[in-house]
């Protein structure tokens, strides 16, 4: 074996060989976009085990369950199956899930806690309202929802947050916050910036538990470094410890999640956290040609806070960037399509998917959607619904959270009418009270005598039969195995499956929802086809709560594959396309209103070079001289960022005719102004 792999590393190019050779000690891999570098961590560890380093010690971290997968697949093309599958690879919240299992119990919650998604955080939120009296505020539970997120990636704790001297609106939310965390402790969950923050409270209290771990994981690996917020690196910083065997794989040019709490700083100034850090840079691109890097290299030249480098390529020069400057946002749209369909039809090597249409903004796909559809072509849509997200899965699977999780009360109030059962507003406010007087769980409450005689005969029986199927079922579940059985007959007997019909009056769409159920039934079992033992029902829980975007979504299972791709270009990170078309390159759209009021472009600067870099042989760019904006047309004026592409790269096509500021139905400045206000007021 040791000769295969040293066949694949020599393969590699001298930066890239530099990185899988350097083991020992903490490691910066500055990998550009398209410099291969998911071939270079593959490599890495397959070259640290044929070294002899045992396969469990080597912990690689992501941010997608498929960044994960795809490692995965491919080491296990390099080393044996076996020694493959011992290599922990998973994003961080998987890995702190691994965790909480074996020690959350120090923290006072069980084995059996939940993870809260957006909507239980929402209600949460708004029973913390309630519970504090705030309720005839009309407070935004979604705006303090994200502030509890945002303080909670900078580790500011509800303790912390109540004594800050923040705005009077802060402090609010402070207490908020307070009471927030207590209902989640009370239901026993978590959300998910809890599972990071409390592993980080677990090691920091209990100093031989992360020596535990420390033993256990002696060789850390970090993909996509950039995004790191100041959880996450501290997180590292604790496993890495002393000895600090630590590779981080990043590119501070494509840092575009700094609204998400990404912490630039955690990789421009990993030199200085860990000391003695070797720093390497990849700058061969295997994606592009050199007139596209050419120009991506100096859209992002001007970054005030980066390492320096310079993609290349030994592609050749290839084709110009073509720059069109279309009249409004429905010719923009038509110029798109119908430039895709000559190019098409005049090069027998393209297909439709080899086509993708980037944004700023989701709103701008639209007329993109429209102008496909018009042609007979359905588009794709990157990052559209996911299949579990739907509400009917959603439902499916708050009622097996109540299994596992008795305390859950957010499940129980999610599906206590789902489908209706005669429980109505009023006895749900009812089952609360008697919840909140006693401080039981609401499912204790829900088979109580006391509950069940405050209702009407239709509401005694839904209610009992509701309660007998939860506690047959906690016992059945109890026990690993036959998952998808089980998970059937309890939604079965607890009234869901054929209460469908009920609850989608449609008989189409009540089918069409049942058979949704059903294939998320179907998931199960092939989750458990996946697994070398019989898995319990808290395991799958967790893997499907766990689950993030790119996991699967509704064109997955879609046999009509050629089709052209339209994304924002957040969602096109990680993507490549042979003919890319990035739209909307306008003053206030691209970069964004919010960047340009605030002064504050690097970030978006950082976007436009990631859009750019998507392209592999042909890029068009585009932007209109009229769009919708604010219910009103408004003129619009190129982007900034189209001046900082070179001229001899690029070619351009004015079609747009000449407006006077005068024209009917615009808006003036003030207009624009003001309405930019308002809305970053609403934000």
């Amino acid at each position: 074996m040791a000769q295969d792999i040293q066949s694949i590393v020599s393969k590699l190019n001298p930066p890239q060989q530099d990185a899988v050779y350097h083991i020992e000690g903490p490691l910066l891999v500055l990998a550009g976009a398209g410099t291969g570098k998911t071939r270079v961590i593959t490599c890495r560890i397959a070259w640290m085990i044929d070294r002899g380093i045992a396969p469990d010690s080597i912990l690689g971290m992501t941010f997608t369950n498929k960044a994960a997968r795809e490692m995965k697949e491919r080491l296990c093309g390099m080393i044996h199956h076996q020694h493959a599958e011992k290599v922990t690879l998973g994003t961080f919240h998987s890995f702190c899930a691994r965790i909480l299992r074996r020690e959350i119990e120090v923290l006072g919650f069980t084995k059996s806690y939940t993870i809260a998604d957006e909507a239980d955080q929402n209600g949460i939120v708004k029973q913390a309202i309630v519970d504090l009296g705030m309720a005839s505020l009309e407070l935004d539970t979604e705006r303090i929802t994200a502030q509890i997120g945002s303080w909670k990636n900078k580790m500011i704790e509800p303790e912390d947050a109540v004594n800050l001297d923040f705005h009077p609106d802060d402090r609010v939310n402070a207490k908020i916050y307070s009471r927030y965390q207590q209902i989640l402790k009370n239901q026993n969950m978590l959300d998910f910036d809890d599972m990071l923050i409390f592993v980080h409270k677990i090691w920091k209290e209990k100093p031989e538990i992360l020596e535990k771990y420390r033993e256990t994981y002696k060789y850390l690996l970090v993909d996509e470094y950039q995004d790191t917020n100041t959880i996450q690196f501290m997180l590292v910083k604790m496993l890495a410890g002393d000895k600090m065997n630590l590779c981080v794989v990043g590119d501070d040019d494509q840092s575009i999640y700094g609204w998400r709490g990404a912490e630039l700083e955690n990789i421009l100034n990993f030199p200085q956290y860990f000391p003695g850090a070797k720093v390497i840079k990849l700058e061969q691109n295997y994606r592009s040609t050199n007139k596209i890097l050419n120009a991506a290299n100096s859209v992002i030249a001007g970054s005030s806070s980066r390492f320096g480098k310079s993609l290349w390529s030994s592609r050749g020069d290839g084709e110009n960037i073509r720059i069109a400057g279309l009249s409004n946002s429905d010719e923009e749209a038509a110029y798109v399509v119908s430039t895709i369909e000559r190019i098409v039809a005049n090069n027998p090597e393209f297909n439709l998917s080899d086509f993708a249409v980037l944004y700023r903004s989701n709103h701008l796909s639209r007329s993109f959607e429209q102008a496909f559809r018009r042609r007979g072509i359905r588009p794709r849509l990157i990052g559209g619904q996911e299949f579990f997200k739907r509400k009917e899965v959603r439902d499916a699977v708050a009622y097996l959270r109540l299994i596992i999780n008795p305390r859950d009360d957010q499940s129980l109030l999610r599906i206590i009418a789902v489908p209706p059962r005669g429980i109505g507003d009023k006895a749900i406010d009812t089952l609360k009270e008697m919840g909140k007087e006693k401080k039981l769980p609401l499912s204790e409450i829900l088979g109580s005598e006391d509950y069940l005689s405050s209702l009407s005969a239709a509401g005694k029986k839904g209610a009992t039969e509701l309660s007998g199927a939860l506690n047959k079922y906690i016992e059945r579940f109890s026990e690993a195995g036959e998952l998808m059985d089980k998970v059937e007959s309890f939604l079965e007997e607890a009234g869901y499956l054929h209460g469908l019909q009920r609850l989608y009056k449609n008989r189409e769409e009540s089918e069409k929802r049942r058979d949704n159920v059903y294939e998320f039934i179907n998931y199960t079992a092939l989750y458990e086809k996946s697994k070398t033992s019989p898995p319990t029902l808290t395991e799958f829980i967790e893997s499907y709560s766990l689950m993030d975007e790119n996991d699967r979504t509704e064109d997955d299972d879609d046999n009509d594959m050629d089709r052209p791709s339209l994304s924002t270009v957040h969602a096109s990170k990680g993507l490549e396309f042979p003919v890319v078309f990035l739209v909307g390159l306008e003053h206030g759209i691209f970069p964004n209103e919010r960047a340009v009021l605030e002064n504050n472009l690097d970030e978006e600067r950082r976007l436009f070079y990631v859009a750019v870099t998507r392209a592999k042989d042909m890029l068009f760019i585009t932007h209109s001289q009229e769009r919708m904006r604010y219910g009103k047309g408004n003129l619009q004026r190129p982007s900034e960022f189209l001046a900082l592409l070179p001229e001899n790269l690029v070619e351009r096509s004015e079609k747009a005719p000449r407006y006077s500021r005068q024209a009917a139905g615009y808006m003036s400045d003030d207009e624009v102004a003001e309405a930019l206000r308002k809305m970053i007021d609403s934000i």
